[in-house]
């Protein structure tokens, strides 16, 4: 132990003496390490963190399935009720709505918060620690008794110690606080982000026509409206509770066939990635991105390995003097392998730190839709330990081959100052060819940063089909406030009139989603009187007032606009160019009938096709229905949408907005606020993301690459020195020289290029369902990329032979 202090003491001293060349290596090293650790973070937030529950390796998420499918669906309650009751590998059974919208009131401006209904038994069966008080009793199924989330319980009550027991307005309705959440809690889901749970029996009263309709859920299993988690006895695996499952799903096919027959149970583990077709998507987004950032710490690791390699050929003199004295190989390996270790343990901490800042600038990334979501990544315990690990491995791998080569000095060249590792004769060494795997990592990095940049450009170009400046939106819900679908419809009429002699508002509509949300209400429709198609055309579904088109900047092609419709009359429908294409095969649809969900619409009118979820669609069918025909059999579950054309300062019209709002419910909670330029840029999440993670990675691969490939062309001229001083006292032109010089680093790049090329042509295969409007091999990029590091190169090699070209030939023939 007193050897290696020793040991460790002079390691100290040695790196202490070099203070440049340690800061060179630890930013190279916390570059790499910094893109791992931040990449890292999301999957340590979306793959690895367990549920914030107790025991979270006993407690699975239950979902339905139909046929065999791969993914999946909700519990019905009778399904629930049956599967809480019989199946005994399961400790607790508990099922919850996932999302359940409520105002609360109280001090200052009413706030809309989403939360969850929850059966009684949800804490127990998560086995969830209180911050304060304590989950819900089992006779309290429908009492108006509320858990809080802990930031809610922070924002709206001011930390308030005392809360427990406190009465507060929930939608107009008193509920009594029982409990304050933990921090980090918000539910089982991966990332919604509800911020209170009521029991179960109080979603008709917060959310009435919500998930649920106007069926009896406790007797209609048809209706799959809750998400079940459950909990395995002691000494139970999944395995075991699935067979049990699938054994039940087979006794509830026999006895309720009309809605049972073919269904099966899936079993997942609580709070982990839901299954389906996007969770491969996910993985595959995951898995791209961590082969990029290797790809960084590989360069950033190739420049650290030349500039070791230097250092190692530089100390062979001293290492062969030591050995001739008597000094062992192994402690002479141990200390510059501790060296490189210390180094890179040092990379790590300013990874660490620059992580910190990336993830922080990652979690500003927003998901354009209508309900909380939480997609915020941090740097936890998991990716310090990673960070750790990697920093070891790194140090190791890097200080390996040069400290071998620096304790194995052949004794007579290194007494002389030889350099082993440029020996005549010898085209390429160790030095040159990390630079080429450099230059070739870079290239891949560079191509897929191309490729997604184009794509952005792209998806920033598409066509949407409505206006993209001068809107702006703001969202109420009269329905959690305890109005009736004829008050709800007074109240955004009312809404519209007094917001449409606003200054500086040239119209106003109203509507259920706004478009580029993600999805809304869909269904089949088919041909009134005409047998229905195969497979039925799904239809998008949008609720509109008149001067809903006008204020979109939506083209009308046919037809009139709604009108005054009434709610008990003929329901009425506009449609766009690509339902008259699937529905109606081209022909005119003016007048005509289209059944869907078990209701009759005329058309009335046609309009332009416009992106109904996201950018990159393709083209979908939609029918917009009158929202004054809608609200009472087919209430908005996210409530309504004011859409504002204005002229102006948005800031200003979105003051006056919401004072015309609170003039006529001074309860009235407002929220979702954002122009439609803020509405678009989320929209964007995606192509924004990619692009930004490629272009840091691919700038920074490049930046080192490049500098790895300027020292090496650094270092040989100046091991060449004499060599290009004779030559030049022997008559060689200037130019000559610069050309031996450049001609040896462009072939570096040239047989970096020639293998980085078909790599990275492999590679952009994986990232097609990413691209919008770009292909995998895209021409463009493929030739504009090499050209342009190329280039690059040309210049990093271009300065070294300016310099040699300069040589003294005196001076050079004195050279040691």
């Amino acid at each position: 132990m007193a050897a290696l202090r020793q040991e460790f003491s002079y390691t100290l001293r040695r790196l202490s003496a070099s203070p440049g060349f340690v800061l060179a290596v630890m930013l190279s090293i916390g570059i790499g390490i910094a893109t791992n650790a931040t990449i890292f973070s999301i999957v340590s937030r979306f793959v690895l963190r367990p549920a914030p529950v107790g025991d979270p390796a006993t407690l699975l998420s239950l979902r339905t399935t139909h046929d065999g499918e791969e993914c999946c669906n909700g519990f019905s309650m009778p399904t629930y009720i049956d599967v809480r009751d019989q199946a005994r590998s399961l400790s607790g059974v508990a099922a919850y709505d996932e999302l359940v919208p409520a105002s609360i009131g109280g001090k200052g401006e009413p706030e809309r918060v989403w939360g969850q209904a929850a059966t009684a038994n949800y804490f127990d069966v998560a086995r969830l620690g209180m911050t304060f008080g304590r989950g819900f009793l089992p006779s309290e199924e429908h009492q108006p008794v509320i858990v809080l989330g802990h930031r809610l319980w922070q924002r709206h009550f001011a930390s308030d110690p005392n809360i427990i027991g406190k009465p507060i307005t929930l939608s107009g309705h008193p509920y009594t606080v029982v409990g304050v959440a933990p921090p980090g809690f918000h539910g089982l889901d991966l990332i919604l982000d509800p911020e209170f749970w009521v029991p179960l029996g109080n979603v008709a009263q917060l959310a009435p026509l919500g998930n649920i309709g106007k069926v009896d859920t406790d007797v209609d299993r048809g209706n799959h409206w809750l998400a079940v988690i459950g909990r395995l006895k002691s000494g139970v695996t999944t395995s075991q509770a699935a067979a049990e499952l699938h054994t039940l799903a087979g006794h509830y096919a026999t006895a309720y066939p009309k809605t049972d027959k073919g269904g099966g149970f899936l079993l997942a583990q609580a709070g982990s990635l839901p299954p389906g077709r996007d969770h491969s998507k996910i993985l595959m987004f995951l898995g791209i991105l961590s082969v990029a950032v290797l790809l960084v710490l590989c360069i950033a690791c190739a420049n650290v390995a030349n500039l070791l390699l230097a250092k190692g050929v530089a100390r062979q003199r001293e290492m062969a003097i030591r050995l001739a004295l008597g000094a062992a190989r192994t402690k002479l390996l141990r200390q510059m392998l501790m060296e490189s270790v210390l180094m890179a343990l040092g990379g790590g901490l300013v990874g660490i730190l620059l992580a910190l800042w990336a993830t922080g600038a990652l979690s500003a990334f927003r998901i354009p839709a209508p309900v909380p979501l939480d997609v915020s990544v941090a740097v936890d315990w998991r990716v310090l330990l990673y960070t750790f690990a990697l920093s070891v491995a790194t140090g190791l791998f890097l200080g390996l081959v040069p400290a071998w080569i620096a304790s194995r000095p052949v004794l007579i060249s290194a007494l002389k100052g030889e350099d082993a590792m440029a020996r005549p004769g010898r085209r390429m060494n160790l030095r040159s060819i990390l630079v080429v795997a450099q230059i070739a990592m870079s290239l891949v990095l560079l191509c897929g940063t191309g490729l997604l940049l184009r794509s952005l450009q792209n998806a920033s170009s598409i066509d949407i089909g409505f206006r993209s400046r001068g809107l702006l939106m703001m969202s109420v819900d009269p329905r959690v406030h305890g109005y009736t679908p004829e008050r709800t419809t007074h109240f955004l009429t009312q809404l519209r009139e007094r917001v449409a002699a606003l200054p500086g508002v040239l119209s106003v509509a109203a509507t259920d989603s706004v478009p580029l949300y993600g999805g809304n209400r869909s269904d089949g429709f088919s041909l009134v009187g005409r047998p229905a198609e195969e497979p039925i055309p799904i239809v998008d579904l949008f609720m509109a007032t008149p001067g809903y088109f006008e204020t979109l900047g939506i083209p009308r092609i046919l037809g009139r606009d709604f009108a005054q419709e009434s709610a008990a009359g003929q329901k009425v429908g506009v449609v766009n160019q690509a339902f008259v294409a699937q529905i109606f095969h081209g022909q005119n649809p003016i007048g005509r009938h289209v059944s869907g969900a078990g209701v009759d619409y005329q058309i009335i009118g046609v309009v332009k096709n416009i992106k109904s979820r996201t950018i990159g669609e393709h083209t979908r069918p939609i029918l917009f229905r009158s929202l004054a025909q809608t609200t009472g059999s087919d209430p908005s579950f996210l409530g309504y949408e004011l859409i504002v054309r204005y002229q102006g300062d948005s800031a200003a019209v979105a003051n006056q907005v919401r004072s015309q709002i609170h003039a006529l419910d001074p309860a009235m909670a407002v929220y979702n606020a954002e122009t439609i330029e803020e509405h678009l840029h989320s929209a964007l999440f995606l192509p924004r993301l990619g692009g930004t993670l490629f272009g840091v990675f691919g700038i920074t691969g490049l930046v080192l690459a490049v500098i790895g490939l300027y020292g090496i062309m650094s270092y040989s001229v100046s091991r060449r020195t004499r060599e290009i001083g004779i030559r030049i006292a022997l008559g060689a032109q200037i130019g000559a020289v610069q050309r031996l010089i450049v001609r040896q680093g462009m072939l570096l790049t040239a047989i970096a290029v020639g293998l980085g090329l078909p790599a990275a042509l492999v590679l952009a295969k994986f990232s097609s369902s990413f691209l919008y409007g770009v292909r995998p091999h895209d021409v463009v990029t493929f030739l504009t990329v090499p050209c342009f590091l190329m280039a690059i190169a040309l210049l990093a090699c271009w300065i070294p032979a300016k310099r040699a070209a300069r040589v003294d030939p005196q001076s050079a023939l004195r050279y040691e």
